[in-house]
């Protein structure tokens, strides 16, 4: 299984200390060069995470294109979906709403941090979510309330 990752749903995950998860779930997991250096631009959460064996740096060869999406995205985003489709990802990991919905336009099966979160949950890898998601908002990932109650009820963990 081939699956791309954004550099929000590293460093969500690492601030966490879950981002082992990625590796339970898609085994290898890609990145692009921009997300590396993103990652590695603040010795802050996913800095040292970033590493680990199972993630692997890949370079776009589509440089033309990531230029056209420059005007939409920032980069890790254009970058990850180019990497995406050039390597024809089963998955790619995308967070934020723009780069989500132009990869989903892209042919691209996408998904979130949450939905991560939720797989985790349904194969047993974590036995509740709530506290996890608490923890990512403590430390500075952003959810609307709507969001945060859709997913846990979606979770079964909230009434």
């Amino acid at each position: 299984m081939i699956t791309v990752s954004n550099t929000t749903p590293i460093i969500s995950l690492s601030s966490i200390n879950k981002l082992f998860i990625l590796k339970e779930l898609f085994g290898e997991i890609f990145i692009s060069q921009a997300v590396y250096d993103e990652t590695k631009a603040k010795k802050s959460y996913g800095y040292d995470d970033v590493d680990f064996d199972f993630i692997r740096v890949q370079p776009i060869k589509g440089i033309i294109y990531r230029d056209l999406l420059l005007h939409q995205l920032d980069l890790g985003e254009a970058e990850t979906i180019i990497l995406a489709k050039e390597i024809n990802a089963d998955y790619v990991i995308i967070d934020e709403n723009t780069a989500y919905k132009i990869a989903k336009n892209s042919n691209l099966e996408v998904i979130r941090t949450l939905s991560i979160l939720l797989k985790a949950k349904q194969n047993g890898i974590i036995s509740e979510i709530k506290p996890l998601l608490d923890e990512m908002i403590v430390k500075g990932r952003w959810y609307s309330k709507n969001v945060y109650e859709n997913f846990l009820r979606r979770a079964e963990e909230l009434k």
